[in-house]
């Protein structure tokens, strides 16, 4: 099925990056309770906007969730 969400994210996490989704790779991992294991939009969305306190906007989520989805239909075909 390919990597979940969270791993993903983990590709794109660099600490010294000023980029929004490095940013979000970053807080994401210190968040013990993120959905890791998780593929699914609805799920993830539903966890940030209750959780998501370091994420200032849900647009990057939505940038990160198709750039995801874009490599998991590049591994697919």
């Amino acid at each position: 099925m390919g990597k979940t969400f969270y791993e993903y994210l983990m590709t794109q996490r660099d600490p010294n990056s000023s980029e929004p989704i490095a940013n979000f790779a970053q807080a994401a991992f210190f968040d013990s309770t993120f959905p890791k294991q998780s593929h699914d939009y609805a799920e993830l969305s539903n966890y940030l906007e209750l959780n998501g306190s370091y994420l200032p906007s849900m647009d990057i989520f939505d940038a990160a969730f198709r750039n995801y989805q874009e490599t998991q239909g590049s591994i697919m075909k």
